[in-house]
């Protein structure tokens, strides 16, 4: 018998998204890699009465709550393809297993790629940080340095400067013109134009001429990509943003597929983990409505 709808992928938004599905009492399979983008951090912040909290006890707590419902299944693995058609689709994953759905969501989150620095990836979420509102308070208003990798870098120097007292570190991968330099300097912005060499102990930079920058905290903009190229695969559209690339949908999160729809981080910007949950809870709440309208 078809599963109502199939989420593709455990994180916030996909738990989110389920957690609407079976409380109208929809059959749901939920298939989860266990990856959390977020693994890397021992803490979460901004998602209200959880901040502060580790995230994998957030997503933990989470689950838990899901098995509650007789309507959920929840299976570990990887999803490698999708076949099939409105109220006819065929999952199948890695271990060789297959489930038939009615509908099909996309939660499967995306990868970081980050600047290529000796020293930056070992310190991804425990000292440099890409979201200001997820780790910028706990900086304490201490210095911040921001390493720039594109031209939103200097919009995300400037933001910056709410959280400490911010030196933007172009390391070649901008080129400064008049206005982002005042721009910068408006905002008492330092510049710092020398390459940077590595990353090293906390937060500190060591630049070619090396020069020793330490910083309470660094932030860089990661671009992004769907962690999964089963969506692509399958034939939704994905877009281009300044951000990095998203699967595109409309306003009740469908893809071009139909009866494919998509949410969280692989379908939304900004990023954080209380955007997740509420675009997986329009999505699902979306998803349910599909059901008992088809033709709406």
């Amino acid at each position: 018998m078809a599963h109502d709808v199939i989420v593709v992928g455990g994180g916030y938004a996909g738990m989110a998204a389920a957690l609407q599905l079976v409380r109208a009492r929809r059959k749901v399979l939920l298939i989860d890699g266990g990856e959390r983008r977020n693994r890397f951090a021992s803490r979460s912040h901004g998602f209200l009465t959880q901040d502060g909290m580790d995230p994998a006890a957030i997503a933990a707590t989470a689950q838990a709550q899901l098995a509650a419902y007789p309507k959920l299944t929840w299976e570990d693995g990887a999803v490698v393809d999708v076949t099939g058609h409105r109220d006819a689709f065929r999952v199948l994953t890695q271990d060789g297993a297959a489930y038939a759905g009615r509908r099909i969501l996309f939660a499967v989150g995306v990868t970081d790629i980050l600047p290529d620095i000796p020293g930056l990836r070992e310190r991804w979420g425990h000292s440099v940080f890409h979201c200001p509102y997820c780790h910028g308070y706990e900086l304490d208003q201490g210095r911040i340095g921001v390493i720039a990798s594109g031209k939103m870098s200097v919009h995300q120097a400037e933001l910056l400067t709410e959280w400490g007292a911010v030196t933007f570190l172009t390391n070649k991968r901008v080129t400064l013109d008049a206005a982002a330099r005042a721009a910068l300097t408006a905002k008492a912005v330092k510049i710092e134009e020398t390459p940077i060499q590595a990353i090293e102990g906390h937060a500190e930079v060591r630049l070619t001429d090396d020069r020793s920058l330490p910083f309470a905290g660094l932030l860089t903009a990661s671009r992004v990509e769907p962690a999964s190229d089963v969506p692509e695969k399958t034939g939704c559209v994905v877009i281009d943003t300044p951000m990095g690339r998203m699967i595109r949908t409309d306003e009740v999160k469908l893809t071009s597929i139909p009866g494919i729809y998509a949410c969280g981080d692989v379908a939304s910007m900004p990023h954080s983990v209380s955007l997740a949950v509420g675009d997986g809870a329009m999505a699902g709440m979306q998803l349910h409505r599909s059901l008992v309208w088809p033709d709406g």
